[in-house]
């Protein structure tokens, strides 16, 4: 791209938002000119705002950390300086949703980390190598909004990110029944070890919401897009448990399959080797290459070792094995504040650019 596009943060100041923030900084086809929040953040530089909640292992960027803290609510006066906005406000479901739409009502396109839109039938919930076509959903929300740029997709919760990756080359084999238990990060609350001390030496054995994000969504994003929706897939089933643990950033899953024809162990390494997507296949800046990785040594993967594999982008799976019950198990792991959260996000924005979706206003 010969210029950058111009780029908003909602959201700005928490966790998710700082992800963005310190994945943007310097990055060869965005540019964020504009940071938002809470009434109780705007008005203040932005590296006054994080003062002290700064949580990336990075320091504040620079340019972003002067630009003066917008009210996220404020949308007739941040739309008119981007060319769309990713979102990562934490605010009620109906609240977000509601502004989610005025940004695209207001031909500001929306990349969004939340779930209000998750299940919106003409919005797209999208993992970049995973269902990219779900993107032709978006001129039929247009013509819903009566919008000629502004639209509003979004990408899935950060919980399946590790395990549906993983199973999506198996498909050919017919996966149905699948059994998934996480074990997830900290940092997917929004929170440090420091922060939330009670989370030290301990496992919460519940996330609210969380199971059955991780028993549906998949069938999302497998699903198939007619007549100007996405119609999810009819299976496999999925029985998930998600556990809180002590670990910092990556999201881990362990996972139970079974097959209508079981593959053989080669034929799943081969399925995961050979595997790659249109971020790939389009080279776009933040394409892990390759997508997923196999680990051999059977201690691995582990959240501090391979959590940050292809930058954070990479997914990496271990320890294939028969399983007495269905037909095999594994281990999967991804990072859950790039890949599950921010990073995926700055992907499929890079994927709707390279197709046309986000344009220069």
């Amino acid at each position: 791209m010969t210029k950058r596009l111009k780029v908003g943060v909602l959201g700005a100041t928490g966790m998710v938002g700082q992800r963005f923030v310190a994945l943007l900084e310097n990055h060869p086809w965005f540019e964020v000119v504009a940071v938002a929040a809470s009434p109780s953040s705007a008005g203040k530089p932005y590296s006054e705002a994080v003062r002290g909640r700064w949580s990336m292992p990075t320091v504040v960027p620079t340019a972003t950390g002067n630009l003066i803290v917008a009210d996220a609510a404020d949308v007739a006066k941040i739309a008119p300086t981007v060319d769309f906005v990713f979102c990562a406000v934490d605010m009620a479901k109906d609240a977000t949703a509601k502004l989610e739409e005025d940004y695209a009502r207001a031909e500001t396109p929306v990349v969004s980390n939340n779930s209000a839109h998750r299940w919106t039938p003409d919005v797209p919930m999208i993992i970049p190598e995973i269902n990219p076509e779900h993107a032709g959903v978006i001129e039929a929300q247009r013509r819903r909004l009566g919008t000629k740029r502004g639209f509003v997709t979004v990408k899935p919760n950060c919980s399946i990110q590790s395990y549906v990756p993983a199973l999506h080359p198996l498909r050919s084999f017919g996966p149905k029944t699948i059994v998934v238990s996480t074990y997830q990060a900290v940092s997917g609350a929004g929170k440090t070890l420091e922060s939330w001390p009670e989370m030290v030496d301990n496992v919460i054995p519940f996330i609210k919401g969380e199971e059955e994000k991780s028993e549906q969504e998949p069938l999302k994003i497998w699903g198939t897009v007619r007549d100007g929706k996405i119609e999810k897939a009819a299976g496999p089933t999925i029985t998930a448990q998600c556990l809180r643990v002590p670990v910092l950033d990556g999201h881990m899953a362990a996972v139970f399959v079974g097959f209508e024809k079981k593959p053989s162990r080669e034929q799943m390494l081969s399925a995961w080797q050979e595997y790659g997507g249109r971020p790939q296949s389009l080279r776009l800046p933040s394409a892990p290459t390759p997508f997923l990785h196999y680990l051999e040594d059977e201690a691995r993967p582990q959240t501090r070792l391979d959590r940050d594999l292809g930058n954070g982008q990479a997914i990496s799976i271990g320890r294939l094995r028969p399983d007495a019950v269905l037909d095999w198990r594994f281990v999967a792991l991804s990072h859950n504040t790039v890949r599950g959260a921010a990073g995926g996000a700055v992907l499929t924005a890079e994927l709707l650019t390279s197709d046309g979706y986000l344009v220069a206003s």
